[in-house]
């Protein structure tokens, strides 16, 4: 596996890549786990060559986020990866990423507007920045993200499709633990205890998702998956939010393919999941 800090030697070496055949792009900020291995080995069935990006992206957080914090362990990174058959490693600093004078921001309305988009304003204009670099710096023939990041999922798709970028776009069903936890390079935040109470979040939506799917009443079956996360110790709830599976719009009544996503903070640690809810057939 290579190594790559600049983009001149970056390109250069995934024009070699290219000349073999596609070429995959697997987008982290590293503290990898096995979902972004799992990423990894769906990306060799899109293509012949993997390139896996680590950055920590500072345009994506927050001022009272943690970016400072954020687990960095790039020689382990790089260990798993190089075992996972990656051919390139791209491993930019800020400065390559956003050298001085840097003036260019992509923001997207309509589907960044709710859900995190109202939790952490700035949120997606960082993430649509940083993934359109990456594009035009790999270059790469598919892209794959993780369904975890929904609605970041749903932000790359229709800015690739807006944008009109030449790169396919694969999402790659939630990786989680036996204990059905989503994995997450955030769960290392986790006290013993809290790792225990995180599991109401999966828990709680899969009962709100089957409840709907029974006919429940939407607002009712939120309002109880609200209460289970508070009584275990999730606050705040940022939200819990059926939407459409393709628009995030929000629905108050299932009548057609959508996703119910939660955001909650458990101690010092912010924690996403989401559900496929289907209406009766």
């Amino acid at each position: 596996m290579q190594i790559f800090r600049d983009i001149p030697a970056l390109r250069s070496a995934v024009e070699m890549l290219k000349s073999d055949g596609r070429v995959a792009l697997v987008p982290t900020m590293g503290a990898l786990h096995d979902g972004h291995i799992a990423l990894v080995e769906e990306a060799r069935r899109h293509a012949d060559h993997v390139v896996v990006s680590i950055f920590v992206n500072p345009r994506q957080f927050g001022p009272n986020e943690d970016l400072d914090a954020y687990p960095r362990r790039e020689a382990k990174d790089a260990q798993m990866l190089q075992a996972a058959g990656v051919a390139i490693l791209w491993a930019p600093t800020v400065e390559v990423m956003y050298p001085d004078g840097h003036a260019t921001n992509i923001s997207l309305s309509g589907v960044t507007e709710g859900l995190d988009g109202a939790a952490r304003p700035g949120h997606f204009d960082g993430v649509a920045t940083v993934v359109t670099k990456l594009f035009n710096q790999v270059q790469p023939n598919v892209a794959l993200f993780g369904e975890k990041d929904y609605q970041q999922l749903a932000v790359i798709r229709r800015m690739v499709r807006d944008l009109d970028l030449p790169v396919e776009i694969v999402g790659v069903p939630t990786q989680r633990a036996e204990d059905g936890l989503a994995l997450s390079s955030r769960n290392a935040y986790l006290s013993e205890d809290e790792r225990h109470n995180a599991l109401a979040l999966p828990r709680a939506l899969g009962e709100a998702a089957r409840q709907m799917e029974k006919g429940a009443a939407v607002d009712a079956a939120i309002a109880r998956a609200i209460a289970m996360l508070a009584a275990h110790g999730f606050d705040p709830v940022d939200y819990v939010s059926l939407c459409d599976a393709q628009t995030l719009e929000p629905m108050a009544v299932l009548d057609r393919p959508a996703r119910l996503l939660g955001a909650a903070r458990l101690g010092r640690t912010r924690l996403i999941d989401n559900i496929a809810v289907n209406p009766a057939a």
